[in-house]
């Protein structure tokens, strides 16, 4: 789903968070979506095109909680520390909300770091910054593995990260699961993510379930060892041994 300029302006109009920047892309408009379910939360990001005079940012974000006990869902936007560039995220949590709480904050200060504050993203090595990602959502991962162990209880949650850099006409998209970017230009749409889940016929379906397999899992109904419908994500300790084989980052 995509938000055209219409809609864009009813979702900016019931946001329930909104905010402006005035850094240019060449984008449109984005929008994150997490699928359908009881509960959900989605940016969306107005983005004027570089071949008009129009600088700036308009972006609008929602999340709604369903009839689950606590909300498992976040969203953060930050425009800080990445000299030009902004950074905006969707957590797609299950199993409680630790591991989301965890990671609305070390996530940013991680890629942060790893991007030297956005000197990386200003330049043009796009495989230093690939690897600058990879390498940071690794280390949030052993880090939030080792807080839910270190926290006395079996805490079971886990969550996807979408995360995006826009700035300085480059937009940068780096996730793990299965919420997605959506990208709308002159009224057409594109899916820039590709969702990681153990079901499916496409590639990257295809590709998950075998690696799930190698690893010793198995899938039924479209969840890993009956359990979970997503196959990768932050946490989610019971599926990762010491070899984390079940929860590689991915960029």
């Amino acid at each position: 789903m995509a938000l055209f300029r219409p809609q864009l302006e009813r979702f900016l109009s019931t946001k329930l968070h909104c905010g402006h920047s005035s850094t240019k892309t060449p984008t449109k408009n984005l929008f994150f979506a997490i699928r359908p379910k009881s509960q959900c939360s989605a940016i969306a990001i107005d983005a004027p095109s570089s071949l008009t005079d129009v600088a700036g940012i308009r972006w609008g974000s929602a999340s709604l909680q369903g009839a689950r006990e606590e909300m498992e869902d976040d969203i953060i936007i930050r425009s800080d520390g990445l000299e030009g560039f902004s950074f905006a995220a969707v957590f797609d949590g299950h199993a409680g909300f630790s591991s989301v709480k965890f990671l609305r904050d070390e996530l940013y200060k991680e890629c942060v770091a790893a991007l030297q504050g956005g000197l990386l993203l200003n330049g043009k090595d796009f495989n230093a910054i690939r690897k600058a990602l990879e390498e940071a959502f690794e280390r949030v991962d052993a880090k939030l593995l080792d807080w839910l162990e270190k926290d006395g209880e079996q805490d079971e949650s886990g969550s996807t990260a979408t995360a995006m850099f826009i700035g300085n006409e480059k937009l940068v998209i780096s996730h793990i699961g299965d919420s997605s970017v959506v990208l709308s230009r002159s009224g057409k749409m594109e899916v820039l993510t590709d969702a990681h889940r153990p079901y499916g016929s496409n590639k990257i379906s295809l590709q998950e379930i075998r690696r799930i397999r190698e690893a010793g899992g198995w899938i039924v109904n479209g969840r890993i060892c009956g359990d979970i419908a997503v196959s990768r994500a932050f946490g989610d300790m019971r599926f990762k041994t010491k070899k984390n084989e079940f929860g590689p980052s991915n960029l």
